[in-house]
């Protein structure tokens, strides 16, 4: 009985190996077997299933609907045994790829930053660093970690806190000697306000005033999908825009920019986390990734 389970990752391997070849013949000469070798092995897995696997012609081969779920199941199974033997091997040093999703502003400034510590730490391991607005499917697996900002939907990821970020209100010296400088949150009325095009559920910048927290409605000439383009238009003196702190921090220390309005500001903070697949089979590459961001942006 021992020896019969032992046999079935092998079995399975050779089932895979004939649905993606789509003969006997070819998934022999992909394994260093013979056909008739095989063809035992399918047989030995239907005659233990007790249900046909493969329909066969002398042309042709194709899996009935049992041979297309068994199939299913077994490419699941393979790659969750290679993916535990991977993270179980690594843990002395992981090695292998880690695909990380970020956000295109954020993972220039703070994460790729970041990355030559960590292949300075771990030698064995390639990052592939995707820089994009679009949020990348992990559970899908088009990403090993994902990096989000704010509120979490419910998923069967696993998250870690990495840090957070606040929001400024902020203008270039250039157009504020045009303009003026605001003092109170209404009088942005009278200025070109430079927002996202983000849809919120309360669209406008959020303040605090009197002890009252209220979102004031904002308008302006132009309106961008990303922060990058909002501090460059900030930066232009083309009006006011809010955009997260780590956008502004350099520009903020040069002068370059100006804070406005901050015994206004509602000292709201946006958490940031990591998202991937945990569990027990989490691989020591991924784990090893999401410690280091987590050690490194504490307290950003």
């Amino acid at each position: 009985m021992l020896r019969d389970r032992a046999d079935r990752a092998g079995d399975m391997a050779v089932f895979v190996a004939v649905a993606e070849a789509g003969s006997l013949s070819g998934a022999a000469r992909r394994l260093g077997l013979t056909p008739s070798a095989v063809s035992r092995v399918v047989a030995r897995i239907e005659a233990r299933l007790g249900v046909q696997l493969l329909v066969r012609t002398t042309r042709t081969l194709r899996l009935t609907a049992e041979g297309e779920t068994y199939g299913r199941a077994a490419r699941r199974i393979l790659a969750d045994l290679a993916e535990t033997e991977t993270a179980l091997s690594d843990r002395g040093c992981p090695r292998g790829r880690v695909r990380v999703s970020a956000a295109t502003a954020h993972g220039r400034l703070v994460i790729v930053p970041l990355l030559g510590a960590f292949a300075a730490r771990h030698p064995g391991i390639v990052v592939e660093i995707d820089l994009s607005d679009e949020i990348a499917d992990v559970l899908g697996g088009r990403a090993d970690i994902g990096i989000r900002f704010g509120p979490l939907a419910d998923s069967p990821l696993t998250a870690r806190r990495l840090g957070e970020t606040g929001r400024t209100v902020v203008a270039a010296p250039a157009y504020l000697d045009r303009a003026g400088t605001p003092r109170r949150p209404a009088d942005l009325a009278e200025h070109n306000c430079l927002d996202f095009t983000f849809r919120r559920s309360e669209p406008g910048w959020p303040f605090r005033e009197a002890g009252r927290d209220f979102i004031l409605p904002v308008r302006g000439t132009i309106a961008a999908n990303n922060g990058e383009t909002l501090v460059q238009l900030a930066l232009g003196g083309v009006g006011i825009t809010r955009v997260g702190t780590f956008h502004i921090a350099d520009d903020l220390a040069a002068g370059r920019l100006v804070p406005l309005l901050e015994p206004f500001n509602p000292q709201d903070r946006e958490a940031i986390h990591a998202v991937f697949v945990g569990g027990a089979g989490l691989p020591a590459r991924v784990r090893v990734l999401v410690d280091f961001l987590a050690e490194r942006m504490r307290g950003s």
